[in-house]
């Protein structure tokens, strides 16, 4: 058979295994993934992977951005010889299958990471070619190249009008990450219409301007295809694709129509789509041996790769190569050395939490990161360990939903833990970003500073309020804010042992480290009962800074003939997942329990009585003043618990905690 002819066999047989997949679940979208059929065709000739070890290290990574397309994704997994059936495609979007509406990692091996929300995609490419470019500085020599593949990503118009596109295309045009290429699907379409009604960018000058190479080709010639994934193989900048398609391409009447973008396309319209191709119009789901045979030409050669470079792992790598990349790939976090802090002594949380990086740094060679432009008020630099990407210093810029995108790709390549800091209230720009990372499941740090109104003078633009509710209310994410230094070493122990994101939430101010008056439990169950006494009718709670003024506010209180309770929460997240019998062992059933937090604090009505939280944003002003004029002193605490037992307060005098 003539070699274009099987070709288009091949890429038709993609077309309509999409189309039928849609047509099966009603609902879906066939039209990106039937334009993109030729060119995953022939890229699929140009992929080093292995379809029998999806996590083999040194594999070229193919992200699917536009994660509504993921009939494709599935077709190409199962055509390759990937661990996915024809009855997963058969599946397609039903409860349960390995064949979700959006690719989601995990669900089935090949998935290199989760997609759908645009604009992650292509900037978790750009994360993986930089976790390579990385990892190829500190494990190659000249005669030996552990790490030497390629990140190829497809995307669309709307992951190219995304914000988060820009920020992701300029930090890998300034690092020149030639290991990336990214063919963007240009058909033009949108869900409303032509892409002429909200987009007339020039994308070339855009992308050469950010330091990319352009090329730009017909989408559909497969001679042009192959030209310019060769070209892009030599290429000493990040490769930027442009191959013009049509949408729903081999369609009839729905080919070029934003209407397939959507929907399924029709029986009818694809029984003609399928007579006009020369396939019988009655079969669904239909593989021609010929083509799943030539596909299926990746497990060999995949096989073939990986043994070829285990072999030149074991017998060409020097003693300190081996160690380095054994390191990399089995941390031994009880290696780690973790600073100590006086009792009596004032450190901010976000200094104890520089402290602890480094001293995890230390020990394990994989964790690295880096600021939005923030390291120094962030304390989250790495002492003396250079700066990426020959370093472990990430220098991200004022991008950080990009750098928290990128850090999930860091997480899920298999070497590295990553962390990334920003202020507290800029988390808000990278959420979606840290949304995947819980849904994905990643060791991936966040570090955000200033974590309250104690930001100070700043004013409420940069006063967190409403961050900390947000983020608890996130499933499988662990929000830390640590009452001292020394909670906050243990809220790292015990975060480094999870297989989800955490992130610390720490002070600008300095914070009294608390001497150890533990009853119950410890960080290691989020929150503990830090100080009992005997005859309590009251439990006060709180997390971060304001653990020491209810200590405070517990020692006024006794002088009044009131006694009170002191529970410390550092991540509530964790407390809530305890059983109810420790729960009722930490907070009293026969107490009344008033929480203290310098946020909106509205979760904490799941345990308080009352709760004494932010309930406006924050104003202009020293800390402390700030803290006075909001209530979060020890004395408006007495008041408010005094309130909630219905009693008088007697005026307060001065209390050590």
């Amino acid at each position: 058979m003539n070699d274009k002819i099987m070709l288009k066999k091949q890429a038709d047989t993609i077309r309509f295994l999409c189309a039928d997949m849609v047509q099966a679940a009603n609902s879906g979208h066939p039209g990106a993934p039937m334009g993109l059929a030729d060119i995953v065709t022939i890229l699929a000739k140009h992929l080093n992977h292995n379809p029998k070890n999806p996590k083999w290290l040194n594999r070229d990574r193919l992200v699917f951005s536009g994660g509504h397309a993921s009939a494709l994704v599935y077709s190409f997994l199962h055509l390759s010889g990937y661990d996915l059936s024809i009855e997963d495609l058969k599946n397609f979007r039903q409860l349960g299958s390995k064949t979700p509406g959006h690719p989601e990692y995990g669900d089935v091996p090949g998935v290199e990471v989760t997609t759908g929300p645009l604009g992650q995609g292509i900037t978790n490419a750009v994360g993986f070619a930089m976790a390579a470019k990385y990892a190829g500085n500190i494990l190659n020599t000249e005669n030996t190249k552990v790490i030497d593949h390629k990140v190829y990503c497809l995307c669309g118009d709307g992951d190219l009008q995304e914000g988060i596109s820009y920020e992701a295309s300029s930090i890998a045009g300034h690092l020149g990450l030639d290991n990336l290429v990214v063919i963007y699907d240009s058909n033009e379409i949108t869900i409303e219409g032509c892409t002429s009604i909200s987009w007339s960018e020039d994308v070339k000058g855009r992308f050469e301007a950010q330091g990319w190479q352009v090329a730009r080709i017909d989408g559909h010639n497969y001679d042009e295809i192959n030209e310019v994934l060769l070209m892009a193989k030599e290429q000493t900048k990040p490769f930027l694709i442009i191959a013009d398609t049509t949408i729903a391409k081999g369609a009839c009447e729905m080919e070029g129509s934003h209407h397939s973008h959507g929907a399924p396309l029709g029986k009818e319209e694809i029984a003609n789509a399928k007579t006009k191709a020369g396939f019988n119009p009655e079969e669904t789901f239909f593989i021609d041996a010929d083509v799943k045979a030539r596909f299926e030409c990746a497990v060999e050669k995949g096989d073939l790769a990986q043994s070829s470079w285990e072999k030149m792992v074991k017998n060409d790598l020097n003693n300190e190569q081996k160690a380095l990349l054994d390191a990399l790939l089995n941390p031994d976090f009880s290696r780690i050395e973790w600073p100590e802090f006086a009792v009596g002594s004032s450190v901010a949380t976000r200094d104890s939490n520089g402290k602890i990086i480094n001293a995890i740094a230390q020990k394990i060679p994989g964790f690295l990161g880096g600021s939005a432009d923030l390291g120094p008020s962030n304390k989250s630099e790495l002492k003396d360990m250079g700066d990426f990407p020959h370093g472990r210093n990430i220098h991200f810029g004022i991008r950080e939903h990009s750098m928290a995108a990128i850090s999930n790709s860091f997480a899920l390549y298999g070497l590295f833990i990553p962390y990334s800091a920003t202020f507290f209230i800029f988390s808000d720009y990278l959420k979606p970003a840290a949304r995947l990372s819980a849904l994905m499941g990643l060791k991936s740090y966040y570090i955000w500073t200033h974590d309250s109104i104690g930001v100070g003078e700043d004013g409420p633009t940069h006063q967190p309020i409403e961050q900390l509710s947000q983020y608890r209310a996130m499933p499988n994410f662990y929000t830390f804010r640590p009452a001292d230094a020394s909670e906050n070493v243990k809220s790292w122990q015990k975060a480094l042992t999870l297989q989800a994101p955490c992130a610390f939430v720490c002070s600008r101010q300095g914070l009294e480290v608390l001497k150890d008056q533990r009853a119950i439990g410890d960080v290691q169950n989020g929150g503990y009962l830090l100080k009992e006494r005997a005859n309590a009718t009251l439990t006060l709670i709180a997390s971060g800074s304001e653990v020491y003024t209810v200590l405070k506010a517990a020692c006024e209180l006794e002088k009044q003939g009131i006694y009170a309770n002191v529970v410390s929460v550092p991540c509530f997240d964790l407390f809530v997942e305890q059983s109810k019998e420790y729960i009722k062992s930490v907070i009293k059933a026969e107490t009344k329990v008033l929480a203290v937090e310098a946020g909106a604090g509205v979760e904490w009505y799941r345990f308080a009585d009352d709760v004494v939280g932010m309930s406006r944003f924050g104003a202009s002003g020293p800390a402390n003043k700030l803290f006075e004029k909001f209530g979060f002193t020890s004395e408006n605490v007495v008041k408010r618990a005094c309130k909630l037992l219905g009693v008088e307060p007697q005026a307060c005098s001065n209390c050590k905690a």
